[in-house]
């Protein structure tokens, strides 16, 4: 274990954006991480690969990024036709998706192509096209800071919802990661093609033919041709959440714009793309300084060139901000944003 100082995230955050931390150290096996827990060093902050965070300043503390690796499957004896997969945390979420498919498993195609570390998808709750991590995670391994101790949660613990999870919340700082545990299917797969356009795109393949390979293959297609690779262009993916509303917000927003976007959910809310938002107000490829909306989807924002973690977040302000005056809608970061009061409460 080596721990390093003053060391430059701008390699460790796909916004590409410079910021200090004053420490930093890789942990691969969970004594160092222990120990790391235990230095006594504060503040501390758990990071994978950097993939939903946006730094606007340097870091004064210690960041651990976490590099456990390791990923297996076998027969679940209990459930024909299933198998119980495990993987750590700090393996490549997209790579063992691929992987999970290229194995004939099924339940997570839909989540392919979607960057970070395995471990932070349950922070996030990811999700894609119609099916989000807490539908197909059985469970995960993390070890509770508090306790000192590796806890096995169920996901009924982790209060997930959308884009939300206990670890945001009441348990933000508690616990790290370490492996996760999936009930995926072998044979007879669920495949879920309602969303978007998937099924127009799966339409020359008979649906009885169809395999979480075939679906795998169209979101990456569809993904590839309206996200910027993280790897060129500085991005995080999308970085707001879509609103939710309730029937009469919906009916007066309905008066005004006809056109409007939106997708019934339980409880008789709403939720409204906020892509669609974004578009209809102009900020499609609108570029302010060195921070734009994606020309093609404008709810990623880019980073067109060197610019500062302050530069973006002062430009999702003014998105946000103009959301607000236009639909009286308030956006909310998907992304997390260090530190986090540089975002107003009050937009």
């Amino acid at each position: 274990m080596r721990i390093r100082e003053h060391v430059n995230l701008r390699e460790y955050n796909t916004f590409q954006v410079s910021a200090h931390a004053a420490w930093f150290s890789e942990v691969g096996h969970l004594t160092d991480l222990v120990a790391l827990l235990r230095s006594g060093i504060s503040p501390m902050l758990i990071l994978g690969e950097g993939s939903n965070v946006l730094f606007t300043a340097n870091f004064p503390g210690l960041i651990i990024k976490t590099g456990f690796k390791g990923r297996s499957w076998q027969p679940d004896s209990t459930r024909e036709g299933y198998a119980n997969v495990e993987v750590a945390a700090g393996e490549n979420w997209s790579d063992f998706v691929y992987w999970t498919i290229g194995e004939g498993l099924g339940g997570l195609e839909n989540l392919s192509l979607i960057p970070g570390s395995a471990g932070a998808a349950p922070i996030q709750n990811i999700g894609a096209y119609g099916v989000e991590l807490a539908d197909v995670l059985s469970g995960l391994e993390a070890y509770d800071i508090l306790e000192g101790k590796l806890r096995r949660l169920d996901t009924a613990e982790c209060e997930f919802g959308y884009r939300n999870s206990r670890f945001k919340q009441d348990w933000k700082g508690r616990f790290v990661i370490t492996r996760l545990f999936f009930s995926l299917t072998r044979e007879n797969h669920c495949l879920h093609t309602a969303y978007g356009n998937l099924e127009v795109l799966l339409s020359t393949i008979p649906s009885e033919k169809r395999t979480p390979r075939d679906v795998s293959g169209v979101v990456t297609t569809v993904r590839r041709s309206k996200l910027p690779d993280p790897a060129v262009t500085g991005n995080a993916g999308s970085f707001f959440k879509n609103p939710e509303i309730g029937e009469d917000k919906l009916l007066s927003l309905q008066q005004e714009f006809p056109d409007l976007n939106y997708f019934p959910i339980a409880g008789g809310r709403y939720k409204l793309p906020a892509a669609w938002l974004l578009e209809r107000s102009g900020w499609k490829g609108k570029q302010l300084g060195r921070v734009a909306c994606h020309g093609r989807q404008p709810l990623v924002l880019v980073n067109k060139g060197k610019a500062s973690g302050t530069e973006i977040v002062e430009f999702a302000i003014e998105v946000a901000r103009d959301i607000r005056r236009k639909f009286g809608l308030r956006l909310e970061p998907e992304v997390n944003i260090y530190p986090p009061d540089r975002w107003p409460e009050d937009i």
